[in-house]
């Protein structure tokens, strides 16, 4: 079973304080978009393995398929903005 993304969302949250967090999709497929300075320092895939170290056991059972995620730190959000 798919997880609401409002979970996902508030298993980010607790693993990246003080971050802003968007969580959109369903079914399985999810897009995140994190803005937080613990990216700061760590390139695409670090970053990208510091979410999945959060979601992987949601992967495991299924209830996440897929995920894209886009990963900024503040700096890199107000640049892109």
């Amino acid at each position: 079973m798919a997880m609401p993304t409002s979970e996902i969302s508030a298993l980010l949250v607790a693993a990246f304080p003080g971050a802003a967090v968007q969580v959109g999709g369903a079914d399985g497929k999810y897009q995140v978009q994190i803005v937080s300075t613990a990216f700061a320092g760590l390139n695409r895939v670090k970053r990208q393995q510091a979410v999945y170290k959060v979601v992987n056991p949601h992967i495991q059972t299924g209830a996440i398929h897929a995920i894209n995620m886009q990963l900024q730190t503040p700096d890199e959000n107000a640049a892109s903005a």
